[in-house]
Formats: structure tokens, sequence, C-alpha cells
């Protein structure tokens, strides 16, 4: 690539002379480049080095691996997404095929025993024998070839395609001397197939959608980029063809780190900072290292200050904010080390201590399901494994203006009581769902008006008919719903008029998010959200402008509750999951009927978090005419008061 055509980002500013000569002559040998001590130190890898729990927690399920017959990914099941749009049959196959090799090889590097050994030769010949490492949802192989099987001589470089690369790469750097006794040839084997499924598409092909080259960048770009990073550094020999790899990486991160905000927000939401900001930190960290200190930044104030995004996101507990399709209570094994060690790099002691706080005494070491190079890294990470226990910073009040997200509490460091968070933006954000203006409010950080999140993805998840799944409409989201209308998706549908205030006796954000709905008759629909510190209250007000007309369809406000509902004139009583308490729900003028609706939850993602049902309380507002005011005040209520009346 000519210097005058290269991408111009946070990174390239940061590094201005790093091209593929510098690189060259930077880069360390592939037996150096990636951050963990191979097997044959046995200073770190010998067992009564490791972790004890950690390991425990291998072994066993590693253990019983052994008695049964490896996962077999079919090519009738790849076939089911073309089919059905059933993506997740293969995928559990794959998944878990990769998870038994994990875990074999960290056996392996603790033990050198042969059995082991085997079991991980085993599962690298048959990654090797794998038609394809894409994800059959990802596979563009029926558009292009018209075929729902792998067309094996145009592999696709997908997320699969790029983790299978990266984990090979980690196993020949950990386990490579071994591996050269026991099964010679096996290394170059490896390298042939990383080769042609991976390194060779990613520079014969520029027009990846996943580079960003349209601006459009998204977290496939660093999670990709990350693991072309690890198979490039560690089974590429040729110095001259490594430098370019790695240069055409560092300008792929550089696409997304500069179209990261100024404030660090992530658009599609908490859940997926681990696979997006995240895999740049960790990206940077192994350049870093492979640059022998050389590279040693975090570059961009963007980039840093989204260090601090997954505290500010945090209700308390297992919980999070959760926009797009994120999940409300995210699975808690996640890289926390990744954090910590980022956290670590950039200063960010807030960060630093939400990590710890994430760490098990027990295990602080996340299993195979992130993956073997995230797992290495923590198992060799003497500042997280000796980490001191940490306590989640619990910020008062967070306002991101990118993606204008408010979230406050009554007092820094303490889930009690009430939070409340409302969002903004626009309808075109990654992993969208039409919400401008949702807000979400949780009692002692268990939400209770709630955000659902997504069901399991599947062909419809991406497609078309994405807004057919009821998790994306507005409908079922805490937001109007002016004269029988849903938002519409796209950039253009968003909010206008956005203010936030906070100080010690309030926190409130302002916005108009009539732009969201595709109804030219409706004016204005204001809606603000207010956290009123000194009596512990959150009011909801919406003011309404619509042109006048006869017989309009009804308008309600729409409220999606987790736990059991109690519905009186003008009023309401829920009592949140998990004994988090209760709230009291009013509304002014009282006069307004509320109807519920029982929503069963089927799918396992969602039953998962909120259990068998959600409600939706549709509040009517209809009589109220074409201009109107509703004010929705919502109270934790004490253990012992019923607001309707009766036992509580």
């Amino acid at each position: 690539m000519a210097a005058a055509d290269r991408f111009t980002g946070p990174l390239a500013s940061a590094w201005p002379d790093v091209g593929v000569a510098r690189l060259e002559g930077l880069l360390t040998s592939p037996e150096l480049a990636l951050p963990v001590p191979p097997a044959h130190h046995r200073g770190v890898w010998a067992e009564p080095h490791v972790h004890g729990p950690t390991l425990a927690d291998l072994r066993a399920p590693a253990e019983r691996d052994r008695t049964t017959p490896w996962p077999t990914p079919l090519a009738s099941q790849y076939a089911r997404y073309h089919r059905y749009g059933d993506r997740e049959t293969y995928e559990r196959q794959v998944f878990a095929r990769q998870r038994r090799l994990t875990r074999a090889s960290v056996l392996a590097a603790v033990t050198l025993d042969n059995g082991w050994l085997d079991e991980v030769v085993d599962g690298v010949t048959l990654l090797c024998e794998q038609s394809s490492w894409c994800w059959p949802a990802h596979d563009d192989t029926h558009t292009v070839h018209g075929t729902v099987l792998p067309t094996v001589t145009d592999p696709y470089l997908d997320l699969g395609a790029g983790e299978v690369a990266a984990q090979l790469a980690w196993i020949d750097h950990l386990l490579g001397e071994p591996l050269d006794v026991r099964a010679p040839g096996l290394r170059a084997r490896i390298r042939f197939e990383v080769d042609r499924r991976v390194l060779t598409p990613f520079t014969a092909r520029r027009d990846w959608h996943w580079l960003g080259l349209d601006g459009d960048v998204h977290n496939w770009n660093p999670w990709i980029h990350g693991n072309v990073l690890v198979a490039a550094l560690r089974l590429v020999d040729d110095q001259t063809r490594r430098a370019a790899l790695v240069d055409l990486v560092v300008e792929g991160l550089d696409r997304y780190v500069a179209a990261l905000p100024a404030d660090g927000a992530v658009d599609e939401g908490y859940d997926y900072w681990w696979n997006g900001v995240c895999r740049v930190l960790e990206a940077l960290d192994i350049l870093a290292h492979a640059a022998g200190g050389a590279l040693d930044d975090v570059p961009g104030d963007a980039l840093r200050h989204s260090v601090a995004f997954p505290h500010r996101m945090h209700l308390g507990g297992p919980w999070y904010l959760n926009h797009a399709d994120g999940a409300a209570r995210p699975a808690v094994a996640q890289p926390w080390h990744a954090l910590h060690r980022a956290a670590r790099r950039v200063g960010d002691r807030d960060a630093q201590a939400h990590a710890a706080a994430h760490r098990r005494p027990d295990a602080p070491v996340a299993g195979a399901e992130q993956g073997l190079g995230r797992l290495l890294r923590a198992l060799t990470d003497p500042s997280w494994v000796d980490a001191a226990p940490g306590r989640s910073p619990l910020p008062r009040d967070v306002w991101l203006p990118s993606t204008q997200v408010m979230l406050a509490r009554r007092t820094a460091g303490s889930a009690e009581g009430l939070t409340l968070a409302l969002k903004g933006g626009h309808n075109g954000e990654h992993h969208n769902h039409n919400d401008v203006g949702s807000v979400v409010i949780a009692l002692n950080a268990v939400p209770v008006l709630v955000d659902a999140g997504r069901p399991t993805y599947t062909a419809q998840t991406f497609g078309p008919d994405r807004y057919g799944i009821w998790t994306m409409q507005s409908a079922w989201h805490n937001v109007p719903h002016p004269r029988a209308t849903g938002q519409s998706p796209g950039q253009g549908f968003t909010a206008r008029d956005v203010t936030h205030v906070a100080d010690d006796i309030r926190s409130a954000a302002t916005m108009d998010i009539a732009p969201a709905y595709p109804r030219s008759d409706l004016r204005h629909w204001w809606r603000t959200a207010r956290y009123d510190r000194r009596g512990g209250r959150v009011e909801i007000v919406d003011t309404w402008e619509f042109d006048p007309a006869v017989e309009p369809p009804p308008t309600h406000v729409h409220l999606l509750v987790a736990g059991e509902v109690r519905l009186a004139d003008g009023r309401a009583e829920i009592t949140a999951l998990d004994g988090a308490g209760r709230i009291g729900l009013s509304w002014r003028p009282a006069s307004a009927l509320c109807a519920a609706t029982v929503r069963p939850i089927e799918d396992p993602m969602l039953f998962d978090v909120w259990g068998a049902r959600l409600h939706r309380l549709a509040i009517d507002v209809t009589a109220f005419g074409p201009s109107g005011e509703l004010v929705l005040t919502v109270e934790e209520l004490p253990p012992h008061e019923a607001l309707l009346g009766g036992a509580p």
C-alpha cells in the first residue's frame, strides 16, 4: 500500500514512521512474538505454578471429554442455516470442539503427558480437516456459488475462521517443541491451513465488509484483525511478508479506533465491548510485546476512555445496562483479566477495580469458552492472578453524549435504591433495536423496567425481517406508541434537542423523540427522565403534540416489566426479580387506563435472564387529546408497605 493511500487515524498519528520496512526491523522472531511462555518453561507451566482452582476447573471437563467422541460438525448441520435459518445446531458442535481442544492444550502444557499431547494432535487434525472454519451464517457460499455447503476453494474470512487460526497459532507457540517430537509434520499442516484459509484471503481480498472501507466499522474489525495478528506473528517465517501482514492489521485496527467516539461509548452496548474495543486493546498489547516495547502505547483519547465503558454500564452485581443485542445479565465468564491489563496500561484505577471486583478468588481465570489465547494470557499474568479484590466504582452519574445514554443513581459506589437510565441516539446503530427514548429502571441493581435484549440468533436476526422479532420493536421497549405507530429503523429516526444536567440534587435528560416515528402529524414528543436524589424517586414526563384528528388511532405509553405486577387505578406495584424488593408506579392523570399483557418467554437466552415471562404495561393516553402530558413516578416501597392495599 502506498503511503499516500494509507488510512490515517490515531494509530498512524502516534506511530507515523511505522510501515513494512520499520516493522521488519522491530518484530521479534516468531518464537518470541507472543506474550506467553511456551510449555518448555517449566517454571511457569509445571503443575505447582498454575493456579490450582483454575486447573481443576479445566481438568474435570477435559477428563470427561476424553471418554467421548470428538464433537463432529456435519454437512447437514451447516446446510441447516441456508435451508432453515438455524445457525445454532452447527455452531454448537464447532464451539464444543474448540473448547475441548483448548482445555486439552492447557493440560498438555502442564503435564507434557503423551496422552494429552495426543488429544491435542487429534483436535488440531480435526480442525485442519474441517471443510470450513467459517460460521455458516457468515459464509457467502450460497450467494456467490449457489451452494449450501462450504466452497473449499474460496474460503471466507469471518469471525470463526479468525478464531481457529489464532487458536492453532497459540497451540503452535505453546506446544511446538513437544508436538515436533510427538507428531512430526503437524506444525507444517497448521501453517498450510492457516495460510490458505486466512492469511492469503486476508491479503488477496481487500473488499471484506469488516475492514470498514465504507466508514461503517463494527466489532468484526478488531476481532478478526486481532486474530490475524496472532497468526501472522507466530506462523509466518518470512519477515517481509510477516511485516506486511502486521502493517495491514495496524491499518485496519486504525479504522476502528478512529471511529470510536470521544467519550469511549460503544453503540453496540456493554456485551459487545468485549469483542470490539477489548479486542483492539488485546491486539495492541500483543503488538507492543512483538515490537519489543517500541509500540507500547494506547493511542487516542477515545480508546483510552473506552476502558471505562464496562463499569459505566454496570447496574450492580451481575446486571448491566443493556442496549442493542446485549443481555442485561451477560455471561459472568468474561475475560476480566484483559480489562484489568488494559486499565493498568492506561492508568484507569476505577476500571482496574471493576475488573478485580469480578475476579473469583477460587477461580480467577475464565474457562475455555473465552478461547485459548485469552485463557493463556490470564493464566500467565501474575498481576491478574494475584490481584487484590476490587470494588466496582458504580459512578453516580454517567452521560455519554455520542450515544445519548444517561445513567444515574443516588450515590456513587452503591447500587442501593433506584438506578435510572435513558437512551436517545438513533435507530441506525450497530445491532440496533428501535429504542430511541427508552428508559431502564433498576431496584437495588436488578432491572424492573427493562430492555429484553435479544433472543437466540437465527437467519432472521440480521436479515430483512429483523424487525419482525418482537425484542427489536419499539412496541416492546419502554417508549410511547403514538397513534398505534412504532419507531422505524434507520439513522434518520432519531432523538433531537437533547439536553442533560446532573448535580447533587438531580440528574435529568430531556429529548424530543418524535423524529423516531414515521408520523408527519406528530409535531413533538418530549420525554424527560429525572432522578430526584433527595427523595430517591424517578419521574418520567411525556409531553406530546399532534396535529388534531377525528377519531385518531390509540396512543399508549409502554412499560416492559420484569417481576410480578399488581394494577389499580393510576397505580401499579411491581415485585422485582432476585428478591430485590418492590417499586410503586403511579401516574398523572390517574384516569389514564392501564392494561397488562403477559409475554411468555420460551427462547433460552431470554429465559436465562428473565425467567418464564415479562409483562408489558400499556397506559392509554388517547383521551387526553392531541396535546397532553403524562407523569410517571417510580418509588421504592418499604418492605411492609403495600401501595395497593392488602398484604405486600
